[in-house]
C-alpha cells in the first residue's frame, strides 16, 4: 500500500510539473510574441517589392561646389533686392521732400511710403508671370532677368531729376521705375528660395535656406550703413541736392558682381529631372494659374498668412523704423539709422542658426516661437521705443527682432516644401508676392497711418499682434517638411556615405514615408515605374534581337 501512495505521488508530482512547465511555455510564448510584435512596431517590415524600395540609384548627392555656386549666386541676387530696400527706407524723409517738395512734412511722409508701398503692387503680377515662367523655361533664367532688371530701375532712381526740375513728372517716372523694380522684384524671392531648397539636402535644408534671408539684411545693412556714412560725411543740404543719388548709382557695380555669381548657376537637379521626364508628361504636370489655385489652395493660403505674419514684422524693423524713429519719435535721422544698424546685422548673425535649429527640432517649432513672441513681445517693443534713453530705444528694436530672427528664417526652407516641383516656383510666386504686397510691403503706411489717424504711437504694436495670431494659427495646421524630401522628388542627400546610411535604414528611419516618396516621384517622372522599366526592357531585348538577326 505504501509503495501504491508513493507511486500515485511520484505521478502526481509529474502531472503538477508538467503543468507548471505548460505555463512557463505559454509566458514565454507570450512574452516572445510580445517583443516580437514591439520590435516589429519598432522595425517596420521591410517592402517586399525591388521597385517598393529606395536604392542608391534613387538617392540625389549634392555636389559641394554645385551647392556653394547656387547659394552664391541666389544669395548676391536678395543682397541686390534688400539693398534698394535698405537704401530706399532710410532716405525715405529725403526723397519726400526731393520729389514732393511742395508738400508737408506729413504728405511728403505719406509719399514716399506710399511710393515704396506701390513696389508691392506689381509684386503678385511678376511673381505669377516670372513664377509660371520659372516652371516652364527654368529656374536660373528668370532669376537672371530678375536681376538685371532690378538693378537697371535702381540705378535709374538715382538719376531721376526731382520735383523743382520737372514738375510733377518727376513723382510720376519715380513710380513707374518703382513699379518696373517691383515686377522683377516678384520673381527674385521665390525663385530663389525655390533654387536654394531645390539644391539643398533635406536634412540641412533650414541651414542653408536660411542664408537666402542672411543676404537679404546683410544688403539691408549695407544699404543703411551707407547712407548714414553719408549723411554723416556731408551737409544736409548737399545731401537733399546730391548725395541721396549715390546709393542709388552704386547698385551698378554691385548688380556686375551679382551677374557675375548668378551666370554660374545652373538649373536645380529636381527641375532638370521633371524637365527629362517625357515631353508630354512635363506639359501634363505645368499648372496654368486656374489650376494652381483649384489644386493647391491650402497650400497658397496658409503660405499667405505665413508670409503676411513674418513680413509685418519685417518690414516694421526694417522700412518702418527708421520713419517711426525720425518722423513720430523726433530722432535725430543719422541717430535713428545707427540704432537700427546693429540690430539688423545681430539679425544677419541669428538667422542660421535658427535655420539650423529647424532642420534639427522642426520647422513648426521654431515658426511657432515667431509667431508667439511676435505676439507677446510687439507691444512691450513698443513702449521701450517711447522712451527717450538710447537703451530703451535699442533694447525695444531688439525685441522686434526677435521674432524676426525665428520667423523669417524658415519661410524660404518651408514654404517651397508645400509645392510640387512642376508649380514651385508659380504656387511661391503666387503666396509670397500677393501677402507681402497686402500686408508686408503697406506695413509702413498702414502703421504710420494707424498712428495718424489715432494719435497714438503704440497703434503699430496691435497691428503686428493681429497678424502675428493669424499666423500662430496657420502653423498649427502646418504639416512638418523637416529632413523630408521635396514634395514630388527624390532623397538629397550631402554626401555618398549619408545616401548609403539611408538606404540601410529606410525601414525604420520616422523622416522617410518611402512609399509616398516613391509613388509621387513616379507620378512626377523622376522615378521609372516598374512597367515603364519592363517596357523598356522589352524594348531593349527587342532591339538586341533584330541586331543579331542582322549580322
Amino acid at each position: 500500500m505504501a509503495e501504491d501512495d508513493k507511486i500515485s505521488a511520484a505521478a502526481s508530482g509529474q502531472h503538477e510539473q508538467k503543468q507548471r512547465d505548460r505555463q512557463t511555455t505559454k509566458q514565454l510564448k507570450k512574452q516572445q510574441a510580445a517583443e516580437k510584435r514591439k520590435a516589429r512596431k519598432q522595425n517596420p517590415r521591410p517592402h517586399r517589392g525591388w521597385s517598393e524600395r529606395l536604392h542608391l540609384t534613387d538617392i540625389n548627392v549634392v555636389d559641394r561646389s554645385t551647392l556653394k555656386r547656387a547659394i552664391a549666386g541666389t544669395v548676391v541676387g536678395n543682397f541686390m533686392e534688400w539693398y534698394d530696400v535698405g537704401v530706399y527706407g532710410y532716405l525715405a524723409v529725403t526723397i519726400g521732400r526731393v520729389f514732393l517738395s511742395d508738400a508737408s512734412d506729413a504728405v511728403q511722409r505719406l509719399f514716399s511710403l506710399g511710393v515704396f508701398a506701390v513696389t508691392f503692387v506689381a509684386r503678385p503680377l511678376g511673381g505669377v508671370v516670372l513664377g509660371q515662367l520659372g516652371d516652364k523655361i527654368g529656374r536660373q533664367r528668370i532669376l537672371a532677368f530678375t536681376l538685371l532688371s532690378m538693378s537697371a530701375a535702381t540705378l535709374l532712381i538715382g538719376l531721376l531729376p526731382g520735383y523743382a526740375a520737372v514738375g510733377p513728372l518727376a513723382p510720376i517716372l519715380l513710380i513707374l521705375l518703382k513699379l518696373i523694380q517691383g515686377f522683377s522684384t516678384g520673381g527674385e524671392y521665390a525663385g530663389a528660395s525655390t533654387m536654394v531648397t531645390e539644391y539643398s539636402p533635406d536634412r540641412h535644408r533650414g541651414f542653408f535656406a536660411s542664408l537666402l534671408d542672411v543676404g537679404s539684411y546683410l544688403g539691408y545693412a549695407f544699404g543703411a550703413a551707407l547712407v548714414s556714412l553719408l549723411e554723416f560725411s556731408i551737409s544736409p543740404e548737399a545731401m537733399l541736392a546730391w548725395g541721396w543719388r549715390i546709393p542709388f548709382i552704386i547698385a551698378l557695380p554691385l548688380a556686375a558682381i551679382a551677374v557675375y555669381f548668378r551666370a554660374k548657376v545652373q538649373d536645380t537637379p529636381a527641375f532638370r529631372q521633371a524637365q527629362d521626364a517625357s515631353a508630354e508628361k512635363t506639359k501634363s504636370q505645368h499648372k496654368s494659374l486656374l489650376d494652381l489655385i483649384r489644386g493647391y489652395w491650402r497650400e497658397l493660403l496658409m503660405a499667405f498668412i505665413l508670409v503676411a505674419a513674418a513680413n509685418t514684422l519685417s518690414y516694421t524693423l526694417t522700412a518702418y523704423m527708421p520713419t517711426y524713429l525720425s518722423g513720430t519719435l523726433h530722432y535725430n535721422t543719422a541717430q535713428a539709422n545707427l540704432l537700427s544698424l546693429p540690430v539688423l546685422l545681430m539679425v544677419a548673425c541669428c538667422i542660421p542658426i535658427t535655420g539650423a535649429l529647424s532642420d534639427r527640432f522642426g520647422r513648426k517649432k521654431v515658426l511657432f516661437m515667431g509667431a508667439f513672441t511676435g505676439l507677446c513681445l510687439s507691444l512691450p517693443a513698443f513702449r521701450l521705443l517711447e522712451h527717450e534713453t538710447t537703451g530703451a530705444v535699442f533694447g525695444g528694436l531688439v525685441l522686434l527682432a526677435i521674432p524676426v530672427i525665428f520667423f523669417v528664417a524658415n519661410l524660404a526652407s518651408t514654404l517651397p516644401a508645400l509645392f510640387p516641383t512642376a508649380s514651385r516656383y508659380g504656387g511661391m510666386g503666387l503666396s509670397y508676392n500677393l501677402a507681402v504686397a497686402v500686408f508686408g510691403g503697406t506695413a509702413p503706411v498702414i502703421m504710420e497711418g494707424l498712428v495718424t489717424a489715432t494719435g497714438k504711437s503704440l497703434a503699430p504694436a496691435y497691428w503686428i499682434m493681429f497678424t502675428s495670431t493669424c499666423g500662430l494659427i496657420t502653423v498649427l495646421f502646418l504639416a512638418e517638411t523637416a529632413r523630408r524630401p521635396m514634395p514630388g522628388t527624390l532623397p538629397t542627400v550631402l554626401n555618398r556615405q549619408e545616401a548609403r546610411d539611408l538606404v540601410a535604414t529606410q525601414d525604420r528611419n520616422p523622416d522617410l514615408d518611402v512609399k509616398t516618396i516613391i509613388k509621387d516621384a513616379e507620378e512626377s517622372g523622376v522615378r521609372k515605374t516598374p512597367k515603364k522599366l519592363a517596357a523598356e526592357m522589352m524594348k531593349k531585348l527587342g532591339s538586341n534581337k533584330s541586331t543579331r538577326g542582322t549580322k
